[in-house]
């Protein structure tokens, strides 16, 4: 019988490689998803101002599977030393008002009790019939009144979890417990923690296992502590964000003056892994 081919796959390996002023990104054959690419373009354009700047000698290699040599992380940590001026510690209003604008982040003891259905990204697996499964289930469970969390009965929630679930907890009925932070992957718990929904949320999860269909079915508040005694947690975290927004303007910077073919750094948010 003859086996169509894979459209998908034989347009990737088709696609030109991605460069950045002529070096390229990644190697023919090889898949990225789109935050890897960008994340390998921001590394590769630090790279190359390291050359630039003399921090780096030109005769470094390219980085292999997007992992540059030691000499090259060495020198992207001297220019971005040299580069992003660190700017005067933070004073006090301004911790303040970022204290006042991210109390979120400095709650302890919030939980959150959680049932989900996870449609498992895995090698070979067709992503966007993976997606329309996910998307069809979330619509099915939010159209669907008898889901309103767990009862003696079964409702449909348990039911879809338990025959489509490629987590454990599909055996019982999708319920993952009382929740803290630490208990989930940060991109899951960035869904569920610090916002008031309760319900099947209205969107798909995506985390590094796949993609969620999500219920928060509790909730138990948190408590913020006082300013004083996280003082410099907040120092440290505004801290963080200045330098985030400096790298991230470097980085376009650098972008603007570079030959970039096949990959766009616009829609980075996070530019470098962490």
């Amino acid at each position: 019988m003859y086996d169509a081919p894979d459209i998908g796959n034989l347009e990737a390996s088709q696609a030109p490689i991605p460069t950045i002023n002529g070096v390229a990104l990644m190697d023919a054959g090889e898949s990225l998803s789109d935050d890897e690419l960008r994340q390998r373009a921001s590394a590769e354009l630090l790279r190359q101002a390291a050359m630039d700047t003399g921090l780096l000698s030109r005769d470094d290699p390219p980085p292999v599977a997007g992992v540059s040599t030691e000499s090259a992380c060495d020198a992207i940590e001297v220019l971005l030393e040299r580069t992003l001026q660190a700017e005067q510690e933070a004073d006090e209003d301004a911790c303040r008002r970022y204290y006042d604008g991210h109390r979120e982040q400095f709650e302890h003891g919030e939980r959150v009790h959680a049932r989900h259905v996870l449609f498992a990204v895995t090698p070979g697996v067709d992503v966007n019939a993976l997606r329309k499964r996910a998307e069809a289930c979330l619509l099915d469970l939010r159209c669907d009144t008898t889901t309103d969390g767990p009862s003696e009965g079964t409702d449909r929630f348990t039911e879809i979890a338990g025959s489509t679930s490629n987590c454990p907890s599909g055996a019982q009925g999708g319920d993952l417990g009382w929740l803290v932070k630490d208990d989930c992957a940060p991109e899951f718990a960035r869904e569920i923690f610090g916002k008031p929904e309760v319900g099947v949320l209205p969107r798909l999860v995506h985390s590094r296992f796949g993609l969620h269909v999500i219920e928060v079915l509790e909730r138990q508040a948190g408590q913020l502590p006082e300013f004083e005694m996280v003082r410099s947690a907040v120092a440290g975290a505004l801290e963080r964000q200045r330098f985030a927004i400096a790298l991230r303007q470097y980085l376009q910077l650098l972008a603007g003056q570079a030959r970039l073919e096949g990959v766009d750094l616009d829609a980075s948010c996070d530019p470098l892994v962490q």
